[in-house]
């Protein structure tokens, strides 16, 4: 056991197995985006391990398999792009997390999308929410890698209902005004 400078005990210890953890993390309701890269390396991925670090300066992270194309397209470009789904997108969000779907620019033939303004990446047309980000960080944590990106660029639409994943399936977040 190590402690951190909060004094709680935490155990190093990995668990024996991953199902025990993706059954529990089943449970925990995330949000669903699609990261994007433009330019040489395009590329677009469902992603729900994704949440904002810091207001200011304006930073979030999210993380994504080391084995993943999305990895390498990141690392090339050294930036990002956030499209984060509206309830009626699960469509897309199956599509980009389709790992037979065509790679390269093909991924994003009939699909509405316009260029980052800052950085060229590809921003879902009918979404909640686009974020651009430049790669400030990067972090191996087992086989993952999490990027830190900081924000510069964010807009938003006037869609009110979101796409969540819990318990193995998408899901849908109505608006509290609703």
């Amino acid at each position: 056991m190590n402690s951190v400078s909060t004094g709680v005990a935490i155990s190093r210890e990995p668990a024996a197995h991953p199902a025990p953890l993706r059954e529990v993390m089943s449970l925990f309701a995330t949000g669903v985006t699609v990261l994007s890269v433009g330019g040489e390396h395009i590329h677009g991925m469902t992603a729900n391990a994704f949440t904002s670090v810091s207001l200011d300066p304006p930073s979030v992270l999210c993380c994504v398999a080391h084995s993943a194309v999305m990895h390498k397209a990141i690392t090339s470009a050294g930036h990002f792009g956030v499209s984060i789904m509206e309830a009626g997108q699960e469509g897309l969000a199956r599509f980009f997390a389709d790992k037979q779907r065509p790679l390269g620019p093909t991924q994003f033939t009939g699909v509405d999308w316009t260029p980052g303004p800052q950085t060229g990446a590809p921003l879902l047309n009918g979404s909640l929410a686009w974020l651009e980000c430049e790669l400030s960080a990067a972090y191996d944590v087992g086989d993952h890698a999490v990027f830190i990106g900081d924000v510069v660029g964010a807009s938003r639409s006037d869609g009110e209902d979101g796409l969540l994943f819990f318990s193995g399936a998408f899901q849908r977040a109505d608006s509290p005004s609703r």
